[in-house]
């Protein structure tokens, strides 16, 4: 094992519709295989890869609903981290060939023999393992240069990132309140990080995003027999996040039969599964987060007041983008060398039109919206350089200053309040208003002595 353990669970499916096989593959991997789901169609792995988090697919290129190549690629597209062991018979080789080529790491002839099938799976065990563990070290740098990720300068964010550090070390509850987009996630992930959990689990689950019924099997799980269809035991997440931190988001979402059960496990530090009698002691730290007001729907009777109480213990506010537009410049840079390395592109900087519009826009969603501006400017971008024209439609015609007050200005005086508004924009940075003005630095700076505006810039 690893030294930093980054083994939370791997999550391994067998597709194929041969159910004695199947029974076969489970019996040979029971001993090495964490969580084993065993799907005889497409759209049961596309449904099992929708609700869990899974490592290893074992795929036969033949299932009755749909072709296997198909499901490869389309599991390549939307999970491109799930590794894919091919299973064919000696007629589809060729086929086999060609899934390796598109995504597949390894295939395995018919008849599967013991040996081959252990081999293969270890090895791919240990493929993923390694990854969480340099995904973990990378986070762990970035902690130790950083704040787990979070970027931002302007007064409102250097305070939340002060309280993450103070308040992620004491093991206490934390509710994070904000609006959609502004980064709810990120932040759970920084308190994680900082605390003495950040080496065990980190479980996140959407409450908004599972029927009522369901909330219950994924946070408890259930035993085998509970119900119609459960034909085996399935650790539910608050258990699989245990001695980790598990994040509640959209908390106001759950409905209240749930919150009932969420509290009594907050109080009693134990659950239940589903038709089970045994109950599973819990060490888990909740972080809770969601964009409404709780106290408000505590007073009008949709969110129990004694919950409320116990996720609120520390309660962290994010900012609207809107209120923190002096990290503009740092997200945009972010973005768009992130999507430069996606894309394979090489996009160093905005023009001066397209940024004022980027500058005076109110992002109703936030951070989350801005990424989606950036993503697609830099997609859309054939140069260096993202102009208007790549921005989003809806945006792109926006007007912050009237014709009438340009008319009465002169173009020194437009030339002189444009720099300064700039220059307040990157909080005095020269090289990065040279950019986004379009100016070689030297004629900046110039520019700058001409206008006087050297006591505005420091």
């Amino acid at each position: 094992m690893m030294q930093h353990n980054r083994r939370e669970r791997i999550t391994t499916i067998v597709a194929d519709d041969d159910l004695i096989f199947c029974k076969q593959v489970q019996r040979i991997l029971q001993q090495v295989v964490d969580r084993l789901f065993v799907c005889h169609t497409g759209q049961e792995v596309f449904e099992t890869v929708t609700h869990h988090t899974v490592d290893i697919v074992l795929l036969d290129l033949q299932l009755p609903d749909m072709d296997g190549l198909k499901i490869l690629d389309a599991l390549k597209r939307t999970t491109p981290d799930i590794e894919v062991i091919i299973i064919t018979g000696h007629s589809s080789i060729d086929s086999a060939v060609d899934a390796i080529r598109t995504g597949a790491c390894h295939y395995l002839r018919k008849p599967v023999k013991r040996h081959d099938l252990l081999l293969a799976v270890q090895a791919i065990q240990e493929k993923v393992l390694l990854k969480r563990e340099n995904d973990w070290l990378r986070q762990q740098l970035e902690c130790s240069e950083g704040d787990c990720g979070i970027l931002g300068q302007s007064p409102p964010m250097e305070t939340l990132i002060a309280t993450i550090k103070t308040i992620a070390p004491l093991d206490c509850n934390v509710l994070i309140q904000g609006e959609t987009g502004t980064g709810k996630q990120l932040v759970a992930k920084a308190v994680h990080q900082l605390s003495h959990r950040n080496e065990q689990p980190f479980i996140a689950f959407n409450c908004g995003a599972f029927a009522e019924e369901l909330v219950a099997n994924e946070l408890f799980g259930h035993e085998k027999g509970a119900y119609t269809g459960a034909t085996t035991n399935k650790i539910g997440l608050l258990e699989a996040g245990n001695n980790g931190t598990v994040f509640l988001d959209e908390i106001g979402e759950m409905d209240l039969s749930m919150q009932v059960k969420l509290l009594h496990v907050l109080e009693e530090k134990r659950i239940l599964r589903i038709g089970g009698t045994t109950p599973v002691d819990l060490n888990i730290r909740i972080i809770a987060a969601t964009n409404r007001d709780l106290k408000e729907m505590v007073s009008q009777g949709t969110f129990r007041e004694d919950l409320f109480f116990r996720l609120n213990v520390v309660v962290l506010e994010l900012p609207a983008l809107s209120d923190r537009k002096e990290d503009l410049p740092l997200l945009i840079s972010h973005f768009l060398a992130k999507y430069n390395r996606k894309f394979n592109k090489a996009v160093q900087k905005i023009s001066q039109n397209a940024m004022e519009i980027l500058a005076h826009y109110d992002y109703p969603g936030n951070i989350r919206e801005l990424e989606n501006i950036i993503q697609r400017a830099v997609a859309l971008g054939a140069g260096d350089t993202v102009e208007v024209e790549h921005l989003p439609l809806d945006i792109q015609h926006c007007s912050f200053e009237t014709a009438d007050s340009q008319i009465l200005k002169s173009l020194a005086e437009v030339e002189k309040e444009h720099i300064s508004r700039v220059l307040r924009f990157t909080r005095g940075d020269r090289k990065m208003a040279a950019a986004i003005l379009g100016l070689p630095r030297t004629t900046l700076w110039r520019r700058i002595k001409q206008h006087k505006l050297d006591d505005e810039d420091n």
